[in-house]
């Protein structure tokens, strides 16, 4: 058996365990110092909310997003769960700036071209600001201006930045972004910073090529 963390991570919280400086939100080099400059200051991280050394992240979350992250105990079962391969819808509640049109949900929909290529075709569609979700702190700025709304969008891909530049690509850029689900696994009953663990079956081994081969040198024995 394999068990699975399902963790609601804050807003700036990293999704690693120790500050590296290697994710967007800080220094390169956080925690070193350079001439005349004092170290910068260190960025929350995954060990301040629970204690899990022996789970890695299945699936990243960016430094300014927040909501569902899986760990695990089980590195196929991670591989799994990350590989584009397998298909797993995940599902993101964005607070974009503007009222969305149908033909930008359409083309969110079909798919935009980004930078590293067109993206898959995702589902998308205009929803009521949820009543369910935590207040964020520090709040988004707010424009009495500019209106906003929210759209839930969910994707089978896990390009960095991904969801904020379809928004942008589309001219609804994102202020605010909260994953809700993975595949089957839901951030339902879980408040920023807490976490539930469950027991699940890993994913049954392939008998991979070796097999295949040796069916391949049976076959050619044949007389």
């Amino acid at each position: 058996m394999a068990t699975v963390i399902l963790f609601n991570k804050p807003f700036q919280v990293l999704s690693q365990f120790s500050d590296r400086g290697d994710q967007p939100g800080g220094a390169e080099s956080a925690g070193t110092t350079t001439a005349g400059n004092a170290a910068p200051p260190r960025r929350a991280t995954l060990a301040d909310h629970l204690q899990a050394p022996a789970f890695r992240v299945a699936g990243r979350l960016d430094y300014d997003s927040e909501g569902l992250l899986l760990l695990t105990d089980d590195g196929a079962l991670q591989q799994q769960i990350t590989h584009p391969r397998h298909k797993l819808w995940k599902t993101y509640w964005a607070q974009v700036e503007g009222r969305p049109t149908q033909e930008q949900i359409a083309a969110l929909q079909a798919g935009v071209t980004l930078r590293d290529g067109p993206t898959l075709p995702a589902r998308v569609r205009a929803m009521e600001p949820p009543t369910t979700l935590w207040p964020r702190d520090p709040p988004v700025r707010a424009r009495l201006t500019v209106a906003d709304s929210w759209l839930e969008i969910s994707i089978r891909e896990g390009r960095n930045r991904q969801i904020r530049r379809m928004t942008a690509a589309v001219g609804l850029p994102t202020l605010r972004l909260i994953r809700v689900a993975i595949g089957d696994w839901s951030l339902e009953g879980l408040s920023p910073g807490a976490h539930r663990r469950l027991t699940v079956h890993p994913p049954r081994k392939r008998s991979g090529a070796k097999t295949g081969g040796q069916q391949s040198r049976r076959r050619r024995q044949k007389p």
